[in-house]
């Protein structure tokens, strides 16, 4: 049974994941699984590879979440009660131990790889930012019925377990995206409206919180049809093109917040 992630380097301080992006469930688990694919599709992030395709540090996860959520926390990474996946029975009869522990371990790969990279880019860098990027459902209970938009903004960037030290950080870039435009419209961005952050940023910051940040990207599914998988791969390239033009912005930001504090590495 195998983990399908790649982790590719870049001469950068910034990292981009796509951690939700794939769809892959090993052929081990299969006859275990009860979800159809356009089930397990909906509650993907799928594009979010796209997204990423950055001159950065690349983070790819082409394994589907259902077979191991690698945002969320060890203990929860398999979904194992309607609860823990949006009412669906994801596992019947429920997965024996010895897949359950085989799974954990490639969970563990994963967190040693990224703890590697985010060494790696310290000690290259001194600090970093992870770009952590994600998609969510608008219209939840139908095609036709939309959420409401004051609670479901097009670009939540989510920074609830960033340390104090990086708040401003991430409301110098809300307002950065905030005046640019998406598909000839004025981004609607703000901050931890609808996600703070998953397990991932909860991660990384506990253990590498004093050198950097992650900013959870969460973009509403306006760009494609979440019922279908219809993307509309214009308004695709712009959300690309603004990730793309924001990189310089934030090398500056890091390299501002470096020279605040020196001692700090």
């Amino acid at each position: 049974m195998k983990l399908h992630y790649s982790i590719t380097r870049a001469q950068s301080p910034i990292v981009a994941a796509a951690i939700h992006d794939g769809h892959i469930v090993d052929r081990t688990l299969r006859a275990y699984l009860t979800l159809q694919e356009h089930e397990r599709f909906r509650e993907e992030d799928p594009y979010t590879d796209y997204l990423a395709m950055l001159p950065v540090n690349r983070v790819t996860v082409k394994t589907s979440r259902f077979q191991l959520d690698l945002n969320r926390r060890r203990d929860s990474a398999i979904y194992h009660r309607p609860e823990d996946a949006w009412g669906l029975q994801v596992w019947q009869p429920e997965l024996p131990n010895a897949l359950r522990q085989e799974l954990l371990q490639q969970y563990d790969a994963f967190y040693g790889d990224m703890a590697a990279l985010l060494d790696d880019t310290i000690a290259a860098f001194g600090g970093f930012v992870v770009l952590d990027i994600h998609s969510y459902n608008y219209r939840r209970e139908s095609p036709d019925a939309e959420a409401e938009t004051a609670e479901n903004p097009e670009i939540n960037i989510g920074t609830a377990h960033n340390r104090a030290p990086w708040k401003t950080f991430g409301e110098r870039f809300t307002r950065f995206l905030t005046h640019h435009r998406i598909s000839n419209h004025p981004a609607d961005v703000r901050e931890n409206i609808k996600f703070g952050g998953g397990g991932f940023s909860e991660w990384i910051n506990d253990r590498y919180g004093s050198y950097g940040c992650v900013l959870s990207l969460e973009f509403k599914k306006v760009f494609m049809d979440e019922w279908t998988g219809r993307v509309d791969i214009q308004h695709l390239n712009d959300l690309k093109q603004l990730l793309r033009c924001s990189i310089p912005y934030l090398l500056d930001m890091l390299d501002e917040k470096q020279k605040e504090r020196p001692d700090d590495h």
